[in-house]
């Protein structure tokens, strides 16, 4: 996607070994790149959000595990604990700890005899998973966009889409998950709106989301996040389309807070509401996802505190609450199978259910 007319991704290696990102604790007022040399760098831009979203997550995973095999130079020790640090950075997104264990699989099937061999291989397969998540997403976009045409050919109007949290390209490498088939949809010339839920506490929806659709010219109105509810019970929601973080075997989906929300009064205004996510978030090690998917809880002072632009142009933290109220952050809620009409894959859409899910990913093996 593009930012003032040139293209970017939200993560990428440069030559010189250092991972560059899109520090996305500044949008939407400033546009920041962020230059990351070392796993301990990684891990804290993770664990602290200077970018965030399952795929994203994920790849920057991937290149903190080639991070860490630079920076140990062969201390098998100090290699683990580097590559450690990074896996437990954020705990629900599957795609984080899929990613840094595809890397150290392919350390353990090659027989590499330096371990200049073994920086290498680290570095092409965290190349290779950047690359294979563009095209996944990019996929999904092609594949979901089917679902927008149907809608249009209806109701020959716009488009009303609401959606929740960011999962556009900030969040993935390019693209996006929710919004890929927004993105292509557009650029085939039907015309779509979206509903953007601000996503408190952090606010992903009002500040990501919003910012990336401004840049790419697409009607949208930003909505508090109790907003949506009323929307769909006066008919102006066509659909839902979120992203996800983990979803488990039988179809549950951990997602941003409040998507389990947005699924109920969904289901009771009998709105379609769907999940687009690769392959690479699915967990099929989990079957009961609302028992056995994690849910981070994080610092209560991003529920109290906001951040925000002043009228000088400053970028400044506020207190919202009583300076003596405790506060609870949970930061991710898991919407059952049984709410969700469709998973939009970059393989096709399927529905919500086990049997659906383990045969998309046996095409895998």
């Amino acid at each position: 996607m593009k930012v003032n007319g040139r293209l970017y991704r939200s993560i990428w290696l440069e030559e010189d070994g250092k991972v560059g990102i899109i520090d996305q604790r500044f949008l939407p007022h400033r546009f920041v790149l962020e230059w990351i040399n070392s796993a301990s760098h990684m891990q804290i831009a993770i664990k602290e959000m200077h970018l965030r979203g399952a795929i994203v997550i994920g790849v920057s995973g991937a290149y903190g595990v080639y991070l860490a095999a630079k920076e140990s130079e062969g201390n098998i020790e100090r290699f683990n604990e580097l590559v450690e640090k990074v896996r437990s950075a954020r705990p629900t997104a599957v795609n984080l700890s899929w990613a840094v264990e595809r890397v150290l699989s392919r350390i353990k099937m090659e027989d590499a005899g330096r371990w200049d061999d073994v920086v290498e291989l680290c570095r092409e397969e965290a190349n290779k998973i950047w690359e294979e998540e563009l095209l996944r997403s990019k996929r999904i976009g092609e594949v979901g966009v089917k679902i927008i045409e149907e809608v249009f050919k209806r109701k020959q109007d716009t488009v009303q889409i609401l959606t929740h949290c960011n999962a556009g390209w900030l969040a993935c490498v390019d693209y996006g998950t929710a919004t890929a088939p927004i993105y292509e949809a557009y650029a085939r010339g039907i015309p779509v709106h979206v509903w953007v839920d601000e996503t408190r506490p952090r606010n992903q929806g009002a500040r990501l989301t919003a910012w990336e659709l401004l840049n790419q010219g697409i009607s949208h109105t930003i909505i508090a996040d109790n907003t949506g509810g009323l929307l769909m019970q006066r008919g102006m929601v066509d659909l839902v389309i979120v992203g996800a973080d983990r979803v488990s075997r039988r179809g549950d989906v951990a997602n941003k807070i409040g998507t389990y929300l947005k699924a109920l009064a969904a289901r009771d205004n009998g709105v379609p509401f769907y999940v687009a996510l690769p392959s690479s978030t699915f967990d099929l090690s989990l079957c009961n996802g609302l028992d056995e998917i994690p849910i981070e809880e994080r610092d209560p002072d991003e529920v109290r505190f906001i951040q925000g632009l002043t009228e000088e142009g400053e970028i400044k933290r506020v207190l919202l609450t009583p300076r003596d109220s405790s506060a609870l952050n949970y930061a991710f809620d898991v919407t059952p199978f049984n709410l969700i009409t469709g998973l939009i894959t970059e393989k096709g859409i399927i529905p919500a259910r086990e049997d659906a899910i383990v045969g998309l990913l046996k095409e895998d093996v």
